[in-house]
């Protein structure tokens, strides 16, 4: 009997679930029918390839991977420019807006995230006003850029996403102005310290930044398209910017679930077990997951809900969610898996600076009542004598009474994404400040330094230990 699983969302978490899917099915003793469903007009993008596009490394078409034909020609009903209007779960049922009703046996919501959009931003009808969250977006703001009529852009945001929109517009010789709150940038990974020498970079490259508690409350206009900003209360401040990007507070895009009932946690994601099943009237549903951006999660440091909206995060997700469905068609409990609290490993290239960090924050640790100990380095990543040599700077974040390691973080020109995975493992192997300052690292000096980073950064965090 064939069994019908619809997966709601073609990001890089929808995808996913289709793309493992389809591998593990023809394991599985029925048949099963895939349906996909997603807004855009594209297959499968690789989102978090558009920024570099934009700053003109390739051409954007180039980060689609696959054009729905390619889903179609393997058996997949995938369909595009195609809305869900609403879930019951008690029907096993689903409307799209152009009123068909599906059913389904198994239903995967992968609705993603959404940008937190300000409400005189989001009541504007005014020309260049963009979020960067899809290929359109990337699309439409590549088209403003090349128009030759923007001098100046305002960004709103301090994450990944708006210091790569930055970096952009940067990049195209636009005056680029970053509007976010205090006191930092990237809080959700740095700490003030660290996140300040990104900032110091970005602003040597001559993007400004006002870094305070001012809301967007104005706009100008020029025949029908943005001219200037005003921040604050009473529009006390007026930026010039002929174009906005909008990449602040993404949110979970849960509309769909909460009007089904689906529960969703104080961070606003949708709860789910570690089997990935959401939860409705104080019950978890045993054909229904969520994914991806668009629920929350537990923290493997805190254990408390959070969010962790990274593509790297999906993909383990995906694998654990067609695990469960192939496990539940075959009635094979071998075939079972869960997801862990995460860690949340996160690398990325900002503007020719490359910062990485995983496990927590100190703020992140302080709210969760655990007390820390840090210790901060500065070394070159290989021989001073050898060409390419650049410094790193690694701080590591260690518990006070354990001083088990509960999170890193390193700035530098060079890839640092070896390191945040080494880190990552560290920290789920409960490796202590000894542990790293007693490991015997490789040596080449081409490659290498005697003594790394990484364990000058352990001493100074057991030297802070002594005199606490």
């Amino acid at each position: 009997m064939t069994k019908t699983a619809v997966i709601i969302g073609g990001g890089i978490s929808g995808i996913f679930v289709m793309k493992d899917l389809l591998e593990k099915k023809t394991a599985a003793k029925e048949d099963l029918k895939i349906v996909l469903i997603k807004r855009e007009e594209s297959g499968w993008v690789s989102v978090c390839g558009l920024p570099y596009a934009l700053r003109g490394w390739y051409e954007i078409e180039k980060v689609v991977i696959n054009k729905p034909e390619f889903f179609t020609e393997q058996g997949v009903d995938f369909r595009t420019n195609t809305e869900v209007e609403w879930i019951n779960t008690d029907d096993k049922t689903l409307k799209l807006k152009e009123k068909e009703t599906l059913k389904y046996d198994y239903l995967v919501i992968a609705t993603g995230r959404k940008p937190a959009l300000p409400e005189v931003i989001e009541q504007s009808t005014l020309k260049n006003i963009f979020t960067l969250n899809s290929m359109e977006d990337a699309l439409e703001i590549e088209a403003a850029i090349k128009s030759g009529t923007v001098k100046n852009a305002l960004v709103r945001g301090r994450g990944i996403i708006a210091l790569q929109a930055a970096a952009a517009t940067s990049a195209n010789h636009i005056k680029t102005t970053v509007l976010a709150g205090p006191p930092s940038l990237l809080p959700g990974g740095l700490d003030p310290d660290m996140g300040d020498m990104l900032k110091d970079w970005m602003q040597n490259q001559g993007i400004e930044f006002i870094l305070e508690k001012k809301p967007i409350t104005g706009l100008r206009e020029d025949k029908g398209t943005v001219s200037s900003v005003l921040i604050g209360e009473g529009g006390e401040k007026e930026i010039p910017a002929e174009m906005i990007v909008i990449a602040k507070g993404m949110r979970p895009n849960v509309r769909l679930a909460v009007e089904a009932g689906i529960e969703t946690g104080h961070t606003g994601g949708i709860i789910t077990d570690s089997t990935l099943h959401v939860k409705k009237r104080g019950s978890y549903l045993k054909e229904v997951y969520a994914l991806g951006d668009c629920i929350e999660v537990i923290d493997g440091i805190t254990l408390r809900p959070r969010l962790n909206q990274l593509a790297s995060t999906s993909v383990v997700q995906a694998n654990v969610i067609s695990d469960n469905i192939i496990s539940d068609i075959e009635g094979n409990p071998c075939l079972y898996s869960s997801y862990d609290p995460c860690v949340g490993p996160v690398v990325a290239e900002i503007a020719g600076m490359n910062f990485g960090s995983v496990g927590v924050t100190t703020e992140a640790a302080e709210r969760a009542g655990i007390k820390t100990i840090s210790g901060k380095a500065t070394k070159l990543t290989k021989a001073r004598y050898f060409p390419g040599a650049k410094p790193l700077t690694m701080k590591l974040i260690f518990d006070a009474f354990s001083m088990r390691l509960i999170g890193a973080q390193m700035i530098s020109e060079v890839p640092v994404s070896d390191r945040v995975n080494e880190m990552a493992v560290a920290i789920r192997a409960r490796v202590t400040a000894e542990d790293l300052e007693s490991t015997e690292r490789c040596f080449d000096p081409s490659l290498s330094l005697l003594v790394d980073v990484t364990v000058d950064a352990a001493q100074e965090a057991l030297k802070n230990k002594l005199i606490c």
